[in-house]
This record gives C-alpha cells, structure tokens and sequence, in this order.
C-alpha cells in the first residue's frame, strides 16, 4: 500500500499526532510547501517521537499510516541548516519504522589486506 519511487519527506517540526487528514495536509502545503496529493509521502512525528505518521496519496484519495513503538524513539539524521523537512530514501524509511537510529553513520567495512 505504500508507494515505491516517490520523494519522502520527514517533517522536522512535531506535530499533534491527533491531527488528522486535513490538518496533516495543510502542514505540507503551509510548511513544505509541497502538494499533498502529488507523488510524495510525508512523514510526521509527535514531540515524544514514540510515534508517526505517513500521509501519502494512492491515487483515489489522501492515506494515512500510523505507526507506534512498543519501546524506544523513532530517530532522524540531524538536518542540515534551518530545513523544515529532510528527505529520506526509501532503505531509509524502511529502517526508520523497523525502529532503527537513522542518525548513527554505518561504517564501511574495512578492507581485508593480505598478509
């Protein structure tokens, strides 16, 4: 159900995770900049970031994923300069609901040298 190949963008500001459709769309427009209903998804988390959620259009209508952690915090990678979004691939996004830590850098394996 959720796209593959869009843009997704993750909305640096929390939000009211009782906010809805309309509300959650007018953020992307009003904050973003950006369409709602065009070929994005957005992510949105409340001030405790134990939970977000999704809005994307699926091409009859606005959806909307909602997703809460059992323990932890979702984490993102610090922005760079005074963005209201940061975009994230989709390897990203997947890691990021599976509720891994964005903002740690995976070390390249080191080379095997021969002895």
């Amino acid at each position: 159900m959720i796209p593959r190949g869009v843009e997704i963008f993750a909305v640096l500001e929390p939000v009211d995770m009782r906010w809805s459709f309309d509300r959650l769309a007018g953020v992307v427009e009003g904050r973003l900049g950006r369409e709602p209903r065009g070929r994005a998804l957005f992510l949105f988390f409340g001030k405790r970031r134990e939970a977000v959620k999704l809005l994307f259009f699926d091409g009859s209508g606005l959806c909307i994923f909602y997703k809460r952690l059992d323990r932890g915090t979702f984490k993102l990678p610090e922005p760079r300069g005074d963005l209201a979004s940061v975009e994230v691939d989709e390897t990203a996004l997947e890691r990021l609901l599976d509720g891994m830590d964005l903002s740690e850098r995976k070390k390249a394996p080191r080379p095997k040298t021969l002895r």
